[in-house]
């Protein structure tokens, strides 16, 4: 059973960029994306503000977000990284195992990578996430470097969308071909 004391709400601020960025895409027709929420079972309020303070995961959930983006069902994580080294042990067995069943159904699964420090946010395909994880598995690194990621997933900020992950999904699509 895991427990859950504020550190859960680590990552909110990028996922509150993601949600208005969902919002801007389902407006605009383009995608359809929904937050996946983590069931928990509380365990103790903070009585004045009515805050859960403590609680228990009831399940192992499976990704963030999932949904189409023009037929295309795709299912991503977002993380977050304070420095230029990101541990493995952040991407948990059970999403990889999910990402790749999701994969061999052919959709598209992704990590959204948030580089607080640097205000960078990286699209990190499922394949470049395996290749990192198998070289854990193998004995190599417990995390990658951000310099061995690929400068052309970065995705820089446009009007209205804080999170621009279709520019990755679809350079990743070329990838594909």
């Amino acid at each position: 059973m895991s427990t859950w004391k504020t550190r859960g709400l680590r990552g909110s601020a990028f996922e509150d960029l993601i949600n208005r960025s969902n919002e801007y895409y389902r407006e605009k027709n383009l995608a359809l994306i929904q937050k996946i929420p983590t069931p928990i079972t509380p365990i103790e309020m903070d009585k004045a503000s009515r805050h859960i303070t403590l609680a228990y995961f009831e399940q192992k959930s499976t990704v963030d977000y999932i949904g189409a983006v023009q037929g295309i069902p795709v299912c991503f994580d977002a993380k977050e990284c304070q420095t230029e080294n990101f541990p493995l042990h952040n991407i948990h067995a059970h999403q990889i195992a999910f990402m790749r069943d999701f994969e061999a159904q052919k959709g598209i699964a992704f990590l959204l990578i948030s580089y607080t420090h640097l205000d960078l946010v990286y699209y990190m395909r499922f394949t470049e996430m395996m290749k990192f994880v198998n070289r854990a598995e193998e004995g190599g690194l417990k995390h990658f470097k951000r310099s061995e990621l690929s400068e052309e997933f970065y995705l820089p900020r446009k009007k209205g969308i804080f999170v621009p992950f279709l520019d990755g999904i679809q350079k990743d699509l070329q990838f594909r071909d």
